[in-house]
């Protein structure tokens, strides 16, 4: 499925073919110089300042992408992280390196590759999910999300692999196959958006997009020492995006860096009339993200008090080692705000369960989305199911919610309302401790080695409340494994999160590359 994309381009990387037949001397003077500036490791900054001072193209820089691509994602390791190479990028870049030299810059993403998730619908490639049974599907649009950075001037590179239909968290698909892990390719990259993470962690791109229903962003974050955010509900539009839970769902950015991942937000959060919940966060959103993780964005944070919480880090002895990096992680923070307490919260156990409503949501949810497309290959999940072209991997699951006979019942209800409950026993334990926010393990468990579940989620603190929560990075077991930190905010503090995540990054210096996707020889 892949292989002859990336072949497609292999003959882009050089010039090779643009130049055949010409005289060498004609060769010589057409074939542009090989840029001195190298993608690896480089900040969305890092790129735009080469740009500005005429180091680099926008087209090389995705040139530079789709070598490391062919290298690392189908040769190499085999990381595996892409469903689809986007065939316009590369004019998509040459016509807003036409701009840039007109004078016209649209802002700090302007000509930066990244890469989206392929459950997020592009007008100019298919849109899948994953699944072999909607292999070719066509929405001939682009998501709330997409636009708005494609208005910002991004270049994408390609669409990245998922669990199948976001319903997993190992990221293994009948469309893409299992995404590897960079840090280790016999393990897991973490999921349902596993495949942006480890693209975005090896330098495929300089950053990403995620959706997050249930720890899709934050987990895969952990997995690959980056940083994601799981927004309040309502900060960005799920318009365009494939949807495993109306009331879960929320798209996010997934980064190397605290101010590649605020820059990604500022350009798509905000009001979008075709989601009613982004109507909560009018008024609630600063002028930018970026300003807080900003060279200039150090604040005080003596105001900031963090709850740790000793129920989310487990008892098991597979537990303790990544207990114990978390806890390292804490200490640092420690230094930076105005204090760091261990807490429970009365009730907890019994607020969160049962508030989870993905098995009540999914399978109507999806019938909606594909209502509109009447040339969609399927339009249900029973379609799907008929067709056979899914992974062995999500059968199980997907045959369970396709039992679901109704859109409404008692049960479905009971875990709308648990979800209140949930949001309320956890905000009124931390008004009455004094907490800004509450830290605990993304996952309890390193990455799985493939082929066996990933045990250890702490997904549904904020998935079932709709708070949001950071995955920062926390470091690194024995064997070399990423860890992750995931701090959880009130309502529409995603400003507080950065600040705090911003401050951590500078002391930590927690950014460490994979080994298995090294600078490429010139």
């Amino acid at each position: 499925m892949l292989t002859p994309i990336i072949r497609r381009f292999s003959a882009s990387l050089g010039v090779a073919s643009a130049l055949a037949g010409l005289p060498v001397q004609a060769q010589r003077a057409a074939a542009p110089r090989t840029p001195q500036f190298d993608v690896y490791e480089k900040s969305i900054l890092d790129l735009t300042g080469a740009m500005e001072s005429r180091q680099v193209t926008s087209r090389q820089l995705v040139e530079q992408y789709f070598a490391r691509i062919k290298a690392y994602d189908q040769d190499g390791p085999r990381i595996n992280a892409f469903i689809a190479l986007n065939p316009r990028a590369l004019e998509a870049a040459a016509a807003l390196d036409a701009e840039r030299r007109a004078g016209r810059v649209r802002g700090p993403l302007h000509g930066v590759p990244i890469v989206v998730k392929d459950n997020y619908a592009t007008a100019d490639m298919p849109t899948t999910a994953g699944s072999l049974a909607l292999e070719g599907f066509e929405t001939k649009r682009d998501a709330f999300m997409v636009k708005k950075l494609r208005d910002a001037g991004v270049v994408i590179v390609g669409k990245t692999n998922l669990h199948e239909l976001a319903t997993g968290i190992t990221s293994i698909s009948s469309m893409g196959g299992q995404t590897r892990n960079p840090y280790d390719p016999t393990r897991n990259p973490g999921g349902s958006s596993g495949g942006t993470g480890a693209a975005v962690a090896a330098n495929f791109a300089v950053a990403g997009l995620g959706t997050d229903t249930c720890g899709s962003i934050r987990n895969p974050s952990a997995d690959n020492n980056l940083f994601g955010l799981r927004g309040t509900a309502g900060l960005s539009s799920r318009d365009g995006i494939v949807p495993l839970s109306h009331t879960q769902d929320i798209g996010g950015p997934l980064a190397r860096t605290m101010t590649d991942l605020a820059l990604l937000l500022d350009a798509t959060v905000g009001f979008d009339p075709a989601d009613p919940t982004t109507a909560a966060s009018q008024g609630r959103i600063p002028p930018s993200y970026a300003s807080l993780a900003g060279e200039g964005g150090l604040h005080d944070l003596r105001d900031v008090r963090i709850g740790i919480v000793p129920a989310l880090f487990g008892a098991a002895p597979e537990d303790a080692e990544v207990g114990g990096i978390v806890r390292r992680a804490i200490d640092v923070l420690r230094g930076l705000v105005g204090g760091v307490f261990e807490i429970t919260i009365p009730g907890y156990d019994e607020a969160l369960q049962g508030a989870g409503v993905i098995g009540f949501e999914f399978k109507f949810d999806l019938m909606d989305y594909l209502a509109p497309f009447p040339g969609a290959p399927v339009h249900s999940l029973d379609d799907i199911l008929s067709t056979g072209l899914y992974h062995n991997a999500v059968s199980a699951g997907l045959k369970r919610q396709n039992a679901v006979e109704s859109r409404h019942s008692e049960p479905y209800s009971a875990a709308l309302a648990k979800r209140g409950v949930a949001r309320q026993t956890i905000l009124a334990a931390m008004q009455a401790q004094g907490l800004t926010t509450l830290a605990y393990p993304t996952l309890r468990r390193k990455p799985a080695v493939i082929g066996e579940p990933q045990a250890g989620s702490n997904c549904g603190v904020s998935a079932s409340t709709g708070l949001p929560a950071m995955s920062i990075p926390a470091g690194f077991t024995e064997d070399g494994l990423p860890i992750g930190l995931e701090l959880l905010g009130g309502p529409f503090t995603e400003a507080t999160l950065i600040k705090v995540a911003f401050a951590y990054e500078r002391a930590a210096h927690p950014r460490r590359p994979p080994p298995t996707t090294p600078p490429l020889r010139p």
